[in-house]
């Protein structure tokens, strides 16, 4: 989808001379980029009309060139941009537009996309394909069937790290331009589909006014499905241009005769803005659409993320910071359900499906029902004996693992129907007593369950600030984590530092003396409901000669090193769906866990016996090997400072301020294009504060000046440093910041920047 802002793909370069202010006196910054007078104007109204409390007036030199003043309040005495000031000054919103917080779960998928995992050197990068397991004797299409992924493979790549994929076979006549006009018809309905991302000093949800559908039809001749879908995946998302969801068509084989394969949809789009239901509801407009010849009747959905943004904003916390003060995970708890082990020689994402006939689906409910719980608990239960295990320990002992719940059973009319990123995975903790009745923690996990979902709307974020922290060893202050605000939305807000990096004193981890949290290592369990069109709909299709199939997912992101996701198919038989990280569990060691939890809840109904313990259902694995996990690899530190080019030994530096989110390649373009005799180095934002100063002073030298710069949030972190760096007067000539680009918009902002410090204006 393409945006249609003004000016097209613009990237703006700030230019700010640190200088002693008076009190009261403004902060000047130079505008440099592609904005007329008019543009200019717009973008200082906005900020006089978001920062009240800010004096803005605004000088225009010439286009491109524009000087901007703020004054910032007198009782304050403000002498640096907070941090919301920033963001509008850089990434000023399209026209139009609106403007979300990103918090909770979403801050957490976006920063995980932003700063990727590099792959292991000499891995294997080929995506699992599922094979028949030892408990899956039965492969028939009503039987204990394994999918495979079909030989999908491949890697995060991209401007937006993880996807997801989704496809489904077209059913029936398939009109292309009914089919992009029902799309587009949705996007017109659906604000999610017409945003992006900000990250250039908070993670923000920009809503652009409008966009166009991305389709794409492949002829089968030019592309195979197994190529599709890797380039696809490879392709990513440019997180900062709307939208985040694509569409590929792959057309029929040639002919089309009985034999021949039928058109195929591929449906790809990011984590951080929607979740699988979401999908589905858009999916469900698009039928909608296409039955009705491809417009969509009615206007903007409503509610939609901006009526879910102020709810979640008018939370009251209380009764949540109380539950999760005793129910955060202990540290000794066990979240992984494999044995420490060496690297696994694979990278990518993996994916295997089992699915138990609907018999055998019966019989599980029947068993849990009987003992006041759904099949969903069963799952939990066969979950915690599995991570129980993999322990190697005797006794009872506290387990826990990340639970999906959808988010949209809150007290918000409508919510049931809001396509976006409304679920959250929140820490299931129970304690397993191998020695204690199956029906005790059944029980265990449909109370832990029932307690969860009545704070939907928490994350791993919001409750990692609200965790009680032990006292502080005696001499050693305790180190500050980040502050929850007054409601979810709010929530601890970005983490400290520029950009989505921690910066100095902020907790990076869990809290001390807290246990794992979901997405920090821990395992996910998510149960789908169904997602069934409605009947009236389905016979309209139906009328038209269209089958609407059961979308399948694809191995993409998995969020961590393993979700297991289960839901009913059409026939009412379990499918289960185990998404991997080859990088921290093998393809061989994911059959193994996969087939495990098969074989145990399939055994679950003949335990009978209202004493039967959870100690004798894991001896049907005593002779089964325990699956062995990769250990964690701890991040590589990054040195305080990078020599990019030496320069000249008595010019200025420019130093070039790193942070999670700037635009891969950017930088190396800025370097690669610089023609001037400067020394240019890179300094890490969120390295050591200690080590930052002593850097910059050792680059820049006597008789230098240092010019800062950065692209998105390594803008910001200039900038901060710049406040914190003591420095002698005329050491730091300025600082340059720039909007969010892709590689060359980025570095060619940054170098419109550079040049107006180091070149005297004509």
């Amino acid at each position: 989808m393409s945006s249609q802002d003004v000016p097209q793909g613009a990237v703006l370069a700030v230019v700010h001379e640190p200088v002693a202010l008076a009190p009261g006196g403004p902060l000047v910054l130079e505008l440099r980029g592609p904005l007329g007078p008019a543009d200019a104007e717009t973008v200082a109204a906005r900020l006089a009309q978001r920062h009240r409390a800010f004096g803005v007036a605004l000088d225009s030199h010439r286009p491109g060139h524009h000087t901007l003043r703020l004054t910032p309040p007198a009782a304050g005495g403000l002498a640096a941009l907070p941090a919301d000031l920033l963001a509008d000054l850089l990434a000023p919103p399209p026209p139009g537009g609106e403007i979300l917080p990103v918090t909770g779960h979403q801050q957490t998928l976006l920063r995980a996309a932003l700063t990727p995992a590099p792959a292991p050197a000499g891995t294997s990068t080929s995506t699992s394909t599922s094979t028949g397991t030892g408990d899956n004797s039965d492969s028939s299409d009503n039987g204990g069937s394994s999918e495979g992924s079909d030989g999908s493979e491949g890697s995060d790549g991209g401007d937006g790290g993880g996807v997801e994929q989704l496809y489904w076979d077209w059913s029936g006549p398939l009109d292309v331009a009914r089919f992009a006009a029902a799309w587009q018809s949705v996007v017109d309905r659906e604000c999610v589909l017409r945003a992006c991302f900000d990250w250039v000093a908070a993670p923000r949800l920009v809503l652009h006014a409008r966009a166009e559908a991305d389709i794409a039809v492949c002829s089968p001749a030019a592309v195979t499905w197994p190529q599709l879908l890797r380039r696809d995946r490879a392709r990513g998302f440019a997180l900062h241009r709307p939208g985040l969801l694509r569409l590929t068509l792959l057309a029929a084989e040639p002919g089309g005769g009985a034999g021949a394969v039928p058109p195929r949809v591929l449906l790809t789009y990011h984590p951080a803005l929607l979740d699988e239901r979401g999908v589905h509801l858009l999916l469900r407009e698009f039928y909608r659409a296409y039955a009705a010849g491809g417009v969509l009747p009615g206007g903007e959905r409503r509610p939609d993320l901006r009526d879910h943004a102020r709810w979640l904003a008018g939370q009251d916390t209380t009764a949540a910071r109380q539950f999760w003060a005793r129910a955060v995970p202990p540290p000794r708890a066990a979240t992984r359900p494999g044995r420490p082990g060496g690297a696994t020689g694979q990278s990518g994402p993996g994916l295997l499906h089992t699915r138990l006939r609907a018999p055998e689906t019966f019989r599980l409910r029947s068993w849990a029902a009987l003992r006041g719980a759904a099949e969903s608990s069963a799952l939990h239960l066969v979950w915690a004996l599995l991570l129980y295990r993999a322990a190697g320990v005797a006794g009872p002992l506290p387990v826990s693992f990340g639970v999906q719940l959808s988010g949209r059973d809150i007290a918000l009319p409508g919510a049931a129907g809001i396509p976006g990123l409304l679920d959250s995975p929140l820490p299931m903790t129970v304690t397993v007593d191998p020695a204690a009745p199956l029906a005790g923690l059944l029980h265990q996990v449909r109370d832990t369950l029932l307690d969860l979902a009545a704070y939907p709307w928490a994350s791993t974020e919001t409750i990692r600030a609200w965790a009680p922290r032990p006292p502080a060893a005696p001499g050693l202050a305790a180190a500050p984590g980040p502050a929850a605000g007054p409601g979810p939305a709010a929530g601890p807000g970005p983490a400290a530092g520029p950009g989505l990096a921690a910066g100095p004193g902020a907790v990076a981890g869990p809290a001390a003396g807290v246990g794992p949290l979901c997405g920090a290592g821990s395992t996910l369990v998510r149960f789908d409901g169904p997602l069934v069109l409605p009947k009236v709909l389905r016979s309209e299709l139906a009328a038209q000669g269209v089958h609407a199939d059961t979308p399948r997912s694809a191995a993409g992101a998995t969020g961590g090193p393993l979700t297991l996701a289960a839901r009913h198919d059409t026939a009412g038989g379990l499918v289960l769906g185990l998404f991997h990280d080859r990088a921290q569990l093998a393809d061989e060691d994911a059959a193994a866990l996969h087939s495990q939890c098969v074989r145990l809840l399939r055994a679950l109904p003949e335990f009978r016996q209202a004493q039967a313990s959870a100690g004798q259902l894991l001896d049907l694995l005593a002779r089964a090997a325990i699956p062995r996990m990769a250990r964690p690899v701890p991040p590589a530190p990054h040195p305080a400072l990078t020599v990019l080019r030496p320069g000249h030994p008595h010019a200025d530096v420019i130093c070039l301020v790193t942070a999670p989110g700037v635009p891969a390649g950017s930088y190396d373009l800025f370097v690669r294009g610089h023609r001037g005799p400067e020394k240019i180095v890179a300094v890490h934002g969120n390295g050591a504060p200690g080590m930052l100063p002593a850097a910059l002073h050792q680059a820049s030298g006597p008789g230098r000046r240092l010019v800062l710069c950065g692209c998105g949030p390594g803008g910001r972190a200039a900038y901060e440093l710049a406040q914190r760096t003591p420095h002698a007067p005329g050491t730091v000539a300025a600082v340059v910041m720039t909007g969010i680009g892709d590689a060359a918009a980025s570095a060619s902002a940054l170098a419109r920047g550079v040049r107006s410090v180091l070149t005297p204006p004509p």
